[in-house]
């Protein structure tokens, strides 16, 4: 049915994203029509160049289309009889292909309608036309079913009690029978969707077509899947979304809603929910995953519009002229769950009300048209329905973080702020706030022993501290408040590649927005970004009440010294039972390797849950106290291994999670910390460092705390640049979100300890992590007991070429040749340049240099049959490097080159001077425009 590959090579359809169209149309007073979906038809069509094709050009990536139940249209065509309308739901069902797999799914949904006390009331054959369509969309068509169900006659059901009973059933459905799918079951909407372009979807689906089939609204989506396989089940609209955009956080956010599974009681559900469970679809898209959560707040008792606001919430960490009330709002919910972040257009229905909202910043443009007889339009652009201009009362686009809706019962506009007032008022939330958050600045203070210079020395040689490090990142992050600046990329050997011992840090790369995905700009758009986070225990997320919003408000996710043992001790007075810490040493006999480091972090794994069992609420992973025998678990590896365990033992929102780490000084290390679960991180080595640098000099003209106060800000502005890079606003949102890749680790190791990272090469394992960890290991306590007398700390070389330290590809000596060739025209010298570089990148330090040519497969293909090096090259494109991004000499130099060889130069986003753009030989081939906003 999807007719996704699994994952292979680089390739895994997790990569997939999507760039669409979404609209909607709808007569304000609830008049149901044939004419409201065919507007829903025509806007969809006039959406088709946000849509993509295949190879074939009728293979569709997807369109869809949702609308109210078309009751009168069923009793017509159904073979048997239906009770009242709201009294029963349908669905189209996607069964297998093949007949008799089909009968045989059609059998087992049968037998769980039953069980659940449902009636069945029959299958309808779902009318298809697909003479228009594709080879590869036939061949993963599946059969279409319509399932009416209704509930006992003992026990008939309607309303919101329907739709929940029939929200366990498809989710059961769902889980236990295998290659189904329901675009929706409901007794208030349908959708009609797959893997088609716009103009087939009608021709696709007579039902469509039919005068009879009448709603007052509709819900329509043009799909175009950027990196995508397309299928069937990946059109939207789902079953109560449609949605234009990413949403970059969803592995947190699915993970977090996992762990809160736990906690999950609903009075509106009862004893059905459990047999939903679990609610997220693992490797469904995010839009999937979005709708799945939404849907389940929805049910479970709030309304669509109050559901959404929890999800996409407006800017209001910095808003300084919000108001109390609406603050109040979003800062108790806040506590609740995490926002879906990222760039976003969301469409939402339940059948009564349709609406949209924007995500905080703004990033996916919708448009509004309102007409005088009530006709209401809203599109991810204008013209989608060819209105005349004389009959429009109203219009305008949607603002960042707030929210269009239309209530067809009421029969008119709701205005965002009466939206939000409403729901402000419906309780006292600012007294909730009031009484519930504690400030980390408002705890009392407590003290911890100031340790010695020789201590610290021994705890930096078993981080693997270097000389370098304490120059160029740590003195000047502690003197100037801002992470140094340095150049893009590294010409040293990856992690896993390397000879020297490196951090567990060194194996993950940052993931980064791409061009459907633009990136933040943190500084000019700080308003909308929050490093502001939470810890403590959560909620129940279904039926929250004033103790949820019980939690300690932390202005950073750094924390200090003093700042760590306020929480170490914030129970020692006896009046904040509802905090109780639990302090646990990660650390591991050294001599035991690999299987010692295992049994170590399975050892925290049970007494954390032991703790948790016995009240704990603030979980405070340490590794301090190692010794000659014991060595420090990475404290990346330790935490990510407790959240993920957590997270299956759907414990984790019932503590707040907290590393006291000696090896994370770098923001690289503190976003991959926060990335993985951590809530606080207290980087205590890297404080004590600084106040060794002081107390020798190196650092000067500062005091000790406004030097640890300056460290924090330099990390907490440099996350938030890497959370910007992502598209991220709000640390919040960060937590656990993972948007990482591992680079050199096994995969057996990372779906342990690291469960949903991917991991595209392989790689090593603990035995490697832990010799690596012994390495650092013995440079602080010696096999022989003797210290090194000549150097305190190993020289570096990580970031600037040292003849002791790491390789780089390009060192003095490569350097020189490439210099010398180009001062002197010298071709052999240039020559000998690349042979160094590349004979280096051979020696392990880079992976194109692991890669070798296969002989002797394939027969030689003589030389007078190879195009020539004049044909190749005019085929040569540079990347998109803006002017600002290098510099003016390597940006015209590079214009120049391609315009000699006959290739193409970009420009970049960056664009070009206008003095170039008249200079044939300067000037690029290919002009770029500025992806973002």
């Amino acid at each position: 049915m999807t007719h996704s590959p699994a994952p292979q090579g680089l390739y895994d359809p997790a990569f997939e994203h999507d760039a669409c169209g979404v609209a909607f149309v709808v007569d304000m007073h609830g008049r149901k029509s044939h004419a409201m979906v065919q507007r829903g038809l025509d806007s969809l069509c006039n959406l088709d160049h946000r849509g993509a094709t295949g190879a074939e050009d009728n293979v569709g990536d997807g369109a869809g289309i949702l609308t109210q139940i078309p009751d009168a249209f069923f009793r017509e065509v159904c073979d048997f009889d239906l009770p009242d309308a709201g009294s029963y739901a349908v669905g189209i069902g996607f069964l297998p292909k093949d007949a008799a797999a089909a009968g045989k799914a059609a059998d087992s949904i049968d037998k769980i309608v039953h069980s659940e006390g449902l009636r069945l009331l029959g299958w309808r054959e779902v009318p298809i036309d697909d003479s228009m369509i594709g080879r590869f969309a036939q061949d993963a068509q599946p059969t279409f079913r319509q399932l009416f169900v209704a509930g006992s006659e003992a026990e008939p059901l309607d309303g919101m009690d329907l739709e929940r009973r029939a929200f366990v059933l498809r989710k059961r459905v769902e889980h236990e029978v295998e290659d189904v799918y329901f675009p929706s079951l409901s007794a208030r909407t349908i959708v009609y969707k797959g893997m088609l372009t716009t103009p087939q979807l009608s021709e696709f689906f007579p039902d469509l077509r039919d005068e009879r089939f009448s709603s007052a609204l509709a819900l329509v989506h043009s799909r175009f899947s950027t990196n995508t396989f397309p299928s069937w089940p990946l059109a939207h609209p789902y079953r109560v979304v449609a949605h234009n955009g990413e949403i970059n956080t969803v592995q947190g956010n699915e993970n977090w809603m996992r762990a809160r599974e736990g906690a999950f009681a609903s009075d509106a559900f009862g004893e059905h929910l459990d047999k939903a469970l679990p609610i997220m679809t693992a490797g469904a898209s995010d839009t999937a995953r979005f709708d799945e959560c939404l849907e389940l707040l929805h049910l479970a008792g709030r309304s669509l519009p109050h559901a959404v606001l929890m999800m996409v919430p407006e800017a209001w960490e910095n808003h300084e002229t919000m108001p109390d009330w609406k603050r109040a709002f979003y800062q108790y919910h806040s506590s609740l769950m995490e926002p879906w972040d990222g760039p976003a257009s969301i469409a939402f229905t339940d059948g009564t009300v349709i609406g949209a909202v924007l995500d905080r910043n703004g990033l996916r443009p919708s448009r509004y048209w309102v007409t005088e007889d009530g006709l209401v339009v809203m599109a991810s652009e204008v013209g989608v329905l060819d209105i005349d201009q004389a009959t429009v009362v109203r219009k305008g686009r949607l603002q960042p973080g707030r929210m269009f809706l239309v209530d067809t019962a009421e029969g008119r506009i709701v205005e965002d702020e009466e939206i939000k007032r409403g729901l402000a008022d419906a309780q006292p939330y600012e007294d909730w706030i009031h009484d519930g958050l504690i400030r980390l600045e408002d705890l009392p203070p407590r003290f911890l022993l100031t340790p010695q210079h020789s201590s610290v020395v021994k705890h930096q040689r078993v981080f693997g501290y270097t000389s370098e490090e304490l120059k160029i990142l740590l003195a000047p992050m502690a003197a100037k408040g801002a992470e140094p600046i340095g150049s893009m990329g590294t010409d040293t050997p990856v992690a896993v590649l390397s000879e020297r011992s490196r951090l567990l840090f060194d194996y993950f790369t940052q993931q980064f927005a791409q061009v459907t995905n633009p990136p933040l700009d943190a500084i000019r758009e700080e308003q909308v970004t929050s490093m502001q986070t939470t810890l403590g225990p959560e909620g129940n997320l279904l039926e929250p009440t004033p103790a949820s919003c019980r939690q300690i408000v932390l202005p950073s996710p750094i924390i200090s010294n003093e700042e760590l043992a306020k929480l170490l001790y914030i129970n020692d007075d006896g009046d904040m039972g509802g905090f109780k810490p639990f302090a646990i040493d990660g650390l591991y006999p050294v001599a035991e390797g690999g299987e010692g480091m295992r049994r170590a972090i399975h050892d925290v794994f049970h007494k954390v849950s032991d703790a948790i069992a016995d009240g704990a609420k603030v979980i405070i992973l340490s590794d301090r106290h190692s010794s000659s025998e014991l060595a420090p678990i990475p404290s990346l590896l330790l935490a990510s291994a407790v959240h993920h365990h957590l997270i299956r033992e759907k414990t984790r929102t019932q503590v707040g999670l907290v590393v006291e780490c000696g090896d994370a000084r770098e923001v690289h290390h503190m976003a991959l910390l926060i990335g993985y679960g951590v809530t606080a991180i207290n980087p205590y080595l890297a404080f004590e460092t600084i106040d060794d640098l002081i107390d020798e000099g190196v650092i000067a003209d500062i005091s000790k705390p406004q030097a640890h106060r300056n460290f924090i800000k330099a990390c907490t502005k440099g996350v938030l640049k890497i959370m910007s890079k992502m598209g991220i606003s709000t640390v919040a949102s960060y937590t656990g979100a993972q948007t990482f890749e591992a680079l050199g680790l096994g995969q057996d190791l990372v779906d342990e300890y690291f469960s949903g990272t991917h991991s595209q090469l392989g790689g090593v394992g603990l035995e490697v992590i832990a010799a690596e960890v012994a390495a650092r290991h013995r440079m602080a306590y010696p096999e022989n007991g003797i210290e090194q007398p000549h150097q305190a700390l190993m020289g570096g070389g990580e970031y600037q070429w040292r003849r002791d330290g790491e390789p780089h590809l390009f060192n003095p000596e490569t350097v020189f040749r490439l210099q010398h060739a180009t001062r002197e025209r010298r071709y052999d010298i240039f020559k000998a340049y690349t042979r160094g570089v590349d004979d280096q990148s051979e020696n392990l330090m880079t992976l194109r240099g692991l890669l070798k040519f296969k002989a002797g497969l394939r027969p030689a293909v003589p030389l007078e049959e190879v195009e020539s090096v004049s044909s190749i090259v005019k085929r040569f494109s540079t990347g998109a490097m803006s002017y600002g991004s290098i510099s003016q000499e390597a940006h015209e130099t590079l214009a120049i080159a391609m315009n000699r060889l006959g290739g193409k130069s970009n420009t970049g986003e960056g664009g070009e001077d206008v003095d170039r753009l008249l200079d044939p030989t300067r000037r690029s081939a290919v002009k770029q425009i500025a992806s973002g906003r």
